[in-house]
């Protein structure tokens, strides 16, 4: 099976030499999305940032033929310990029950970034 990779279009490009998605047979995997908007802006707030990483990180798994519920795994990279709730509200707006999989791990990110996030989904052939 070929590796077919996808950007979705009114999101960030990406920072680096990766594909915001890449989908082989029926899985699709999404890179890691921060709270960055369209034009380069950084969002306020881990809540918020937190918002758009995950609007970013669907909209790329959609351009690879995935959504919200075809995922089964999540990983939330926070800067700091006591953003854990604030992230984990935001990530609750986004996600439905029942939820995927998740890890969340401490981390270094670049300054004014407070999350990123990336995602691991499967498909069922549409």
């Amino acid at each position: 099976m070929a590796r077919q990779a996808a950007h979705a279009e009114g999101t960030p490009p990406p920072a680096g030499p990766y594909s915001p998605s890449v989908r082989i047979g029926a899985i699709v995997a999404g890179s890691g999305q921060v709270g960055i908007t369209a034009d380069g802006t950084v969002v306020e707030g881990v809540g918020a940032q937190t918002t758009q990483a995950l609007t970013n990180l669907l909209s790329h798994l959609a351009a690879s033929g995935a959504h919200e519920r075809d995922v089964i795994s999540v990983r939330v990279f926070l800067t700091e310990v006591s953003q854990f709730a604030e992230m984990n509200q935001a990530y609750e707006q986004v996600f439905t029950s029942p939820y995927p999989a998740r890890s969340t791990i401490y981390v270094g990110l670049p300054p004014g970034l407070l999350v990123e996030i990336d995602a691991l989904a499967v498909v069922d052939g549409r």
